[in-house]
C-alpha cells in the first residue's frame, strides 16, 4: 500500500480547484459510468466511487466545507484515475482490470478515514458500508 499512497499523493498534488471544478462537471456523466463496473472481486468499488463522487460534489460546491483540500483533491485524483480506461493495469484485463483502480481509492480512503467518516455521519452515511469494514 505505500507505494499506492505515494502515487496517490503524488499525483494529487496537481489537483487545482480549476480541475476539480471541470471533474465536478463531469460526476453526473461519471455516475452513472461507475454504476455499470462489473467487477465482483471488489464489491465495495461502485460505492466507494459512488461516495468520492459525492465528497467531490459536496465540497467544491460548497455545501460541505470541513474537508481539507488534500482530502478532496485526492477523491478528484481517484475519480480521474477510476474514470480513464487506461491506468497501471487495463480495464480491459478481465478479474484484474479494477485492481488499480480498487488501490487507489482505497489508498485515498484509509489515508483521509477520519474526515471522510466525519462526512459520511454528517450525510448519514454507515461508513463501514463504504470501507467494507464492520
Amino acid at each position: 500500500m505505500p507505494e499506492i499512497a505515494k502515487f496517490v499523493n503524488t499525483a494529487a498534488a496537481n489537483i487545482t480547484p480549476m480541475i476539480a471544478e471541470k471533474v465536478l462537471r463531469q460526476l453526473p456523466q461519471w455516475k452513472l459510468e461507475f454504476t455499470q463496473i462489473n467487477a465482483p472481486q471488489f464489491p465495495h468499488l461502485v460505492d466507494q466511487l459512488e461516495f468520492l463522487a459525492d465528497v467531490v460534489e459536496d465540497a467544491v460546491e460548497g455545501a460541505y466545507k470541513e474537508l481539507p483540500y488534500t482530502a478532496i483533491a485526492q477523491a478528484v485524483f481517484a475519480l480521474l484515475y477510476a474514470h480513464k480506461k487506461m491506468g497501471i493495469i487495463p480495464d480491459s484485463i478481465l478479474e484484474l482490470g479494477r485492481a488499480d483502480d480498487s488501490s487507489v481509492v482505497r489508498a485515498v480512503l484509509i489515508q483521509n478515514e477520519k474526515a471522510f467518516s466525519t462526512y459520511a455521519s454528517a450525510q448519514g452515511i454507515d461508513w463501514g458500508r463504504i470501507t467494507s469494514q464492520p
